[in-house]
């Protein structure tokens, strides 16, 4: 089991050689950086995914833009509606005040206005009444008697709000339904083009790149890229029109109230950067030291065997302390830092409020503005706030949408594999006798440094070659080759006489049938997994295919028999099992060659004695390569290649090879006596 240091540096850039075993728990799924290396580039690309969707994109600004349009003018029309009600009241309070300090006997003839019923009133009297007031009682018509409330304007004014709070109340919710269905669009074919790609990436790519890595830009990144776009583009439209609204609204009302709060508004933009930006660096830590705790979790889980068998669960449960203490200690400092973000702002906001709760009663008092427009004024004031707030949150998701999306078109440009030339050959396996050659055959994962150096073979049709050596010698390396899952520097692979890079690579890996140590089920009926290489496989042929290879009988005793649906990892059966399936996929897929690499290392002696048996029986008549270091299975090949260093050093029977007393001679009694041959260590013969 590797631990955290192990595992941050299996998640390096460098290149891994093929061939050596990954493991499968334990690494964590890797994390987006929060900042884009070119934010201005990777945006243009994202546009690039919502060109398509322009006209949906301009119905939704026109949606977001009647939706707050209406919400700016509503705060209007409520003040408007207060300055009914409040002028109604005024009036039917002045001219019951008005009429009650006329003189005995005077009546207030028709048409009598508030400025004549002023004049009517003693001078004592009239002093006794504030200036404004007198302003506003002189514009009252009293020529109808005792002024009544309107209610029809009222009313009428009512029925608008209503209508446009519905109004907009619909435009919200198409502008989200429009915007979420655009951006599930944007990211369903974001992972189209991942899928395509990775088809059509070198299998180089994936030996150099951790499997947390890629899984994230596939997963994590594509969904920060939804989310954080379908936020970040709502927020952006509804904000900039609100801001401009708004503003415009508050100068319609008072100049001197709007410069008071737009006094206000940097503020609180500078107290919400300032908490954005002290927070940030603990979400990051938080998400960072969240992975690296999944990480150690799943790596005990899938080790846990092997943990308790080494007696390793104090060091687990301390390095579980650990690093849940430091995902506490991140998280509360981010939580904190936010929870600050909110009060803050509010109590700036607040300060707003007074400024303009003071200036506005002073001006009202002076008849500047209306008891109405103040209230519509302190409405305006928080909806100027709301955007202003969101604001240092847009600039945060975008830059965590860019940095994702950026890691996603990292990968969409990567190399990809270069494509079959256009007059590459097509050939079918049953055209296929099996003669292959290699030429001077020279190969290197990385540059300058060679692991085949000059191998030459010639393999004829129907021949069982066995080929051995020490770890690192080049035996997996060469099955790559052999599959054009690499494609050899200089020198040739020829396949009855044709090079292998002048076939489609999908008919290359068509001619041969692998049965590897690691096997590979995936979560589906066993009968699926067998037919894996043939889907248009009968169920006789698939019973047929698993009892040659002898695995019919713990099938058919299985729950479901060949119905029965393996979980994840196929963890439901014996390894045993595992192997015995992978070699009944490969005899079903009835390939013209086989490539079997320690196909048998997995099973017992009695079931490796029943499968070599329906090996044979497989083999027979075909070209076949094995890797092994059972003597079964080297015993019986018509040819062995010892390889060490990438060369063939001893080619020839198993007899003519222990007669020569030479290297393989060395490898075969280092597996009987331990003793050290020739004073070198012993060697067992593992595949690489």
């Amino acid at each position: 089991m590797t631990d955290a240091k192990n595992i941050k540096q299996s998640q390096s850039r460098q290149a891994v050689r093929p061939g050596m075993m990954r493991p499968m728990g334990g690494g964590r799924v890797a994390m987006g950086t929060d900042r884009a290396k070119h934010f201005g580039r990777t945006m243009k690309q994202l546009l690039q995914y919502l060109r398509p969707f322009w006209v949906r994109l301009i119905v939704v600004v026109v949606f977001a833009i009647g939706s707050t349009v209406f919400t700016i003018i509503g705060p209007r029309l409520l003040g408007d509606m207060t300055n009914k009600v409040v002028d109604g009241y005024v009036a039917t309070q002045a001219y019951d005040k008005l009429t009650a300090q006329l003189p005995k006997g005077v009546k207030l003839p028709a048409g009598t206005t508030g400025k004549v019923l002023l004049q009517k009133i003693p001078a004592n009297e009239l002093s006794k009444i504030p200036s404004d007031q007198r302003g506003a009682i002189a514009k009252i018509d009293f020529s109808a008697g005792r002024p009544k409330y309107d209610f029809a304007g009222i009313a009428s004014i009512a029925t608008w709000l209503l209508v446009m709070f519905a109004v907009s109340a619909v435009f919200g919710y198409a502008q989200s339904w429009l915007m979420a269905d655009m951006v599930q669009q944007i990211t369903y074919n974001l992972r189209r083009d991942i899928a395509k790609k990775i088809n059509k990436l070198p299998l180089r790519y994936f030996d150099n790149q951790p499997f947390g890595e890629v899984l994230s830009r596939v997963t994590n990144d594509v969904d920060t890229v939804g989310q954080n776009l379908n936020q970040s583009i709502t927020q952006i439209i509804t904000s900039v029109i609100m801001i401009i609204g708004v503003l415009a609204m508050m100068l319609s009302i008072s100049w001197q109230l709007t410069l008071i709060a737009v006094i206000i508004v940097p503020l609180s933009l500078i107290a919400s950067l300032f908490v954005v930006k002290r927070s940030q660096s603990y979400y990051m830590n938080q998400q960072n030291t969240l992975a690296e705790l999944n990480g150690h979790i799943e790596e005990m889980f899938s080790g846990h065997t092997v943990m308790r068998a080494f007696n390793g669960e104090n060091r687990s449960i301390s390095r579980f302390k650990k690093l849940n203490y430091k995902l506490f200690n991140n998280s509360w400092r981010a939580t904190f830092l936010s929870g600050l973000m909110m009060p803050i702002t509010q109590f700036i906001g607040n300060l707003g409020f007074v400024g303009v709760a003071v200036t506005g009663g002073w001006l009202a008092i002076h008849g500047s503005v209306n008891l109405g427009d103040i209230l519509a004024f302190i409405q305006y004031v928080s909806l100027l706030n709301q955007p202003i707030t969101q604001a240092a949150n847009i600039a945060n998701v975008l830059q965590l949408a860019a940095a994702a999306a950026e890691r996603v078109f990292e990968f969409l440009a990567e190399t990809e594999e270069l494509a079959d030339p256009a007059q590459a050959a097509a050939v079918q396996p049953a055209d296929i006798k099996g003669h292959v050659d290699f030429e001077h055959v020279v190969f290197g994962y990385n540059p300058g440094k060679n692991i085949i150096k000059d191998f030459t073979a010639n393999v004829k049709p129907g021949m069982r070659i066995a080929i051995v050596g020490p770890t690192g010698a080049g035996k997996t390396t060469l099955v790559n080759l052999l599959m054009r899952f690499y494609d050899v520097k200089s020198g040739s692979i020829t396949i009855d006489g044709t090079d292998t890079r002048d076939l489609r690579r999908a008919d290359v890996r068509r001619l041969f049938g692998m049965v590897l140590q690691d096997t590979w089920l995936f979560n589906g009926t066993i009968k699926d997994n067998i037919a894996y290489g043939k889907e248009d496989a009968t169920m006789d042929e698939i019973v047929a295919a698993a009892t040659a290879a002898h695995a019919d009988g713990f099938i058919r005793a299985l729950p479901g028999g060949y119905d029965m649906v393996l979980g994840e990892d196929a963890d439901n059966i014996a390894q045993g099992e595992k192997q015995l399936l992978t070699i009944a996929r490969a005899m079903l897929a009835n390939p013209p060659m086989l490539i079997l690499d320690e196909a048998t290392s997995s099973v017992d002696t009695r079931t490796e004695v029943l499968i070599q048996a329906a090996m044979d029986k497989l083999m027979h008549g075909r070209t076949s390569f094995v890797i092994a270091h059972r003597l079964s299975t080297i015993r019986g090949a018509d040819l062995i290649l010892v390889m060490e260093n990438g060369n063939i050093v001893e080619s020839g029977t198993h007899q003519s090879l222990l007669a020569a007393n030479g290297f393989y001679a060395s490898l075969y009694n280092s597996q009987f006596n331990g003793a050290m041959v020739d004073d070198e260590p012993n060697v067992q013969l593992v595949a690489n």
